[in-house]
């Protein structure tokens, strides 16, 4: 419903823009004019724009990218989460009529720690394997994920080509075990701090949900570990 004509200036401009969105007139994707463009067009402050494009931002209908200026978002990819259930991120933007992508940021060999020797049944001073790749849906990054996995049973993955593939296939392709279900999950709401920002086209603080997920195969073997930071203006989990 439109702002009545008395609301406060920043949200007629609010619902100006959003409307255009809705009917087309901003493409998502598509950069929208800056502040003082707005300011000019709509005869107000910078700061009354500044304001309506923060509550857009904020609502999911925009994204500030860093250096660049603001964009309209892609639609939200919606994902449910039912007790033990998994889908993997590929599967999941086929559903949503979307093309998953992947580029991989680094790939350390790192100490086991407490909770993930617990997970893994590892003995002390056990190695992982840590990768940390940026995942897209349509080219627009979605999440920084992370994923440990014993280092001894899972080496070739220290070397392997990861761009834009499943990290499950290939998981499951060097160790031989399909993953089939979720051992634990937990979801917290976080800030990015400023290299998940500049990899995730965010500015820092801006919000993220961290999702954190021990996987398991057929007899319940613990398989891999996954830390990810999802952006909250692009995603939204059905719990």
């Amino acid at each position: 419903m439109p702002a009545p004509k008395n609301a406060p200036l920043y949200q007629q401009i609010y619902d100006e823009i959003k409307d255009a969105i809705e009917k087309g007139v901003y493409a998502p994707k598509e950069r929208i004019p800056s502040e003082l463009e707005l300011a000019e067009q709509y005869e107000v402050s910078r700061i009354t724009v500044r304001r309506a494009v923060e509550e857009l931002c904020s609502d999911g209908y925009l994204v500030k990218q860093q250096g660049r200026g603001t964009f309209v978002s892609t639609p939200h990819i919606n994902r449910q989460f039912h007790a033990s259930t998994l889908q993997t991120f590929t599967a999941l933007c086929a559903g949503n009529g979307m093309k998953a992508g992947a580029h991989v940021i680094d790939r350390q060999i790192v100490p086991a720690r407490q909770n993930e020797m617990e997970f893994f049944g590892l003995q002390k001073d056990a190695l992982l394997l840590h990768i940390k790749r940026v995942r897209t849906a349509d080219g627009e990054p979605i999440f920084e994920e992370n994923i440990f996995v014993p280092f001894d049973a899972y080496r070739e993955l220290l070397t392997a080509d990861l761009e834009n593939k499943s990290i499950f296939a290939e998981v499951e392709r060097v160790g031989g075990t399909p993953i089939v279900s979720v051992g634990y999950r937990t979801v917290e709401a976080v800030r990015a701090n400023a290299e998940q920002a500049a990899e995730l086209g965010i500015a820092p603080h801006d919000p993220l949900l961290n999702l954190r997920a021990g996987f398991t195969g057929p007899d319940d073997e613990p398989v891999l570990m996954g830390k990810q930071y999802y952006v909250g203006s692009r995603y939204v989990m059905v719990m």
